[in-house]
């Protein structure tokens, strides 16, 4: 398998953490400290876009009250895309979605019925394949993309150079008078080796300041 879509296993992580310990001299104690990432790739994909969307600027207690009324919408089970589509934007309202969210998750479903957006084979595709497909959703943008390729899909060299905590990881163990940019953090991540494992070593600069996504 090529490395850009090798996906975590308990194995490659110990792998990754190695190498960035032996070639990151600045992030190997962290690593130390945090031990394997615990990153766990899983395949409902659907189910997962969808969720990131609710969850979009909400604190994580709020987006889990707003996805638990949105299934109960739905009897207690996560809807099919057919079934989003029979909900008014004002149904959606109704369980705490405001009129944008409740449109981007009405466009998600769209997609998978009309075949612009397939899961089933969506594990073949490159990373920047994969970011296109999804973008091409509304209210999904880059920082989306990057979460769910390394949180559901688990693939193991993911940069998510717009990440806020990312930026500020950065700035802060590798010495920058600022939040680094994009270009910055892509730089970083060439000069201390961080590939093929650029999504674990993501996770350990997040874990460096207590704020790993999920």
């Amino acid at each position: 398998m090529n490395s850009l879509h090798q996906v975590a296993t308990p194995e490659l992580l110990r792998i990754a953490a190695d190498h960035l310990s032996r070639h990151d001299l600045l992030l190997a104690p962290v690593i130390a400290r945090a031990g394997i990432s615990d990153i766990t790739p899983h395949t409902r994909y659907y189910q997962r876009l969808v969720e990131s969307i609710i969850g979009q600027q909400l604190s994580v207690k709020a987006a889990s009250s707003i996805r638990k009324r949105f299934v109960d919408l739905f009897g207690g089970t996560f809807p099919a895309p057919e079934s989003i589509l029979e909900k008014s934007v004002e149904d959606l309202r109704g369980v705490g979605f405001s009129y944008a969210k409740a449109r981007y998750v009405q466009d998600v479903a769209l997609h998978v019925i009309e075949g612009k957006l397939t899961f089933d084979t969506i594990d073949q595709l490159s990373n920047d394949e994969i970011i296109a497909k999804l973008t091409d959703v509304k209210g999904v943008g880059e920082w989306t993309a990057h979460m769910f390729m390394m949180f559901c899909m688990g693939r193991m060299d993911v940069l998510p150079v717009g990440d806020l905590g990312i930026k500020n990881g950065i700035m802060k163990l590798y010495g920058f008078d600022a939040l680094p940019t994009p270009e910055q953090v892509r730089e970083t991540a060439v000069k201390y080796n961080w590939h093929p494992y650029e999504s674990v070593a993501s996770w350990y600069i997040w874990h460096s300041l207590d704020n790993q996504p999920k």
